[in-house]
């Protein structure tokens, strides 16, 4: 057991170094293990929902794909740069410039487009697509893998929904840049940026295969089937705590072969997402099986939703943490292959995180939302946290619907 751990969280662009001390907190591990979910012919059971009963918040009737187009809008309005290219980092005179947040950006107009149809998001989807290369020295190229891994996905779920083969271009060319990060360090994987090819890490991984599977479903090219598998194996055997079925977050940081047992929201939401893919292409059960638990674990976790709602991981790329659990428990919580009892606890944790936050997170009339989703922010917010919930909104929309 230890005190404390220290979590080096990227702020994109300068790539500034924050040290986050987490303490131990050994009470718990006889928690999980009790929530741990027993197996039988080798299909995960169904459980009981008892481990989350927060008390409702008062606004109970929303409509939440109205609210989505005022947050929507309101972060366009708010975050857009002067010259209409990319998001700026918050709505407070800080012009920076983050290729990842952006990518989410992209994300978050698709979200809207694909509830929508409606051509002003489909518009900005596309602006903000060139934007991004414009802004980045005339390239979608960037040193860190992760980072285009979800500029990536967002491109081809922009892609599904569009037809525009503009967008599956920019997927294919990040996909190509993303695999010479693949190499035999620490057994496996794609490392974390081109700088640092011996550093692996779950946020290089697990997006990689959701791209991998997706491609493989798009084209039916058995090299990516067979890429998202093998780094699956490597993910489950070296960063996956075999305990609970939930991500840990790196190895060999500081060239020391140790693991950072870190747990974080955004790469459980990736660890999700990556079974479910595998199990979508492959119907193998042991995949859904994997995303059942690791699911259930998160949500029946009080470390991730004390009192029921999605944890605060403070602002800068923190603050985008939540929006990866978010898109991939709700894309699990919408399979028919879990089973209703899952599905109506899934959902319900979406929900009532959504509800929490239109009760008491958002200011009005400016539609702005901090870290915190049970709290106000002041006049000012960063794009990451108003990000993270405008995609839970969006989130709750498609779940309402």
């Amino acid at each position: 057991m230890v005190d404390q751990t220290k979590r080096i969280v990227r702020l994109s662009g300068d790539k500034f170094e924050v040290i986050i001390k987490m303490k131990c907190i050994n009470v718990l591990v006889t928690m999980i293990a009790v929530m741990m979910l027993s197996t039988s012919s080798g299909c995960l059971q169904e459980k009981k929902d008892d481990a989350i009963t927060p008390i409702e918040p008062t606004n109970q009737n929303l409509n939440y794909s109205s609210l989505a187009d005022s947050l929507q809008n309101a972060t366009y309005s708010s975050f857009l740069s002067s010259d209409g290219k990319y998001f700026m980092q918050d709505n407070a005179g800080n012009t920076k410039f983050h290729y990842w947040w952006n990518a989410h950006a992209l994300d978050m107009l698709v979200d809207a487009y694909v509830r929508t149809k409606e051509g002003k998001y489909a518009q900005r989807m596309k602006a903000l697509v060139s934007g991004v290369k414009d802004t980045n020295k005339g390239t979608h190229i960037i040193d860190y893998y992760d980072d285009m891994e979800w500029l990536a996905l967002a491109s081809l779920r922009a892609y599904e929904a569009t037809q525009d083969v503009e967008y599956l271009n920019v997927t294919k060319l990040l996909w190509t840049d993303i695999k010479t990060g693949l190499n035999g360090n620490q057994g496996g994987g794609i490392a974390w940026r081109k700088e640092q090819l011996d550093y692996k890490n779950t946020p290089a991984n697990a997006p990689a295969i959701i791209i991998a599977c997706r491609l493989y479903k798009l084209e039916s090219d058995g090299q990516n089937l067979e890429l998202a598998k093998s780094l699956y194996s490597w993910l489950k055997n070296t960063l996956v705590d075999p305990a609970t079925g939930l991500a840990w977050d790196g190895i060999n940081r500081n060239k020391d072969g140790q693991i950072d047992k870190w747990m974080f929201t955004y790469n459980q939401g990736t660890l999700i997402g990556a079974a479910f893919e595998l199990f979508n292409v492959t119907r193998e059960q042991s995949y859904l099986n994997d995303a059942i638990r690791a699911a259930d674990n998160v949500v029946n976790d009080v470390q991730f939703f004390p009192g029921g709602v999605m944890k605060e991981e403070g602002t800068g790329d923190g603050g985008l943490f939540k929006a990866s659990l978010v898109r991939y428990l709700t894309l699990l919580s919408n399979s028919a292959s879990i089973g209703s009892t899952r599905r109506g606890k899934y959902q319900s944790v979406i929900l009532f995180n959504a509800k929490t936050l239109a009760d008491k997170g958002i200011k009005r009339p400016t539609m702005l939302v901090g870290p915190d989703w049970t709290k106000r922010p002041a006049s000012s917010t960063e794009l990451s946290s108003q990000m993270s919930g405008v995609m839970l909104i969006e989130a709750a929309a498609s779940i309402d619907k």
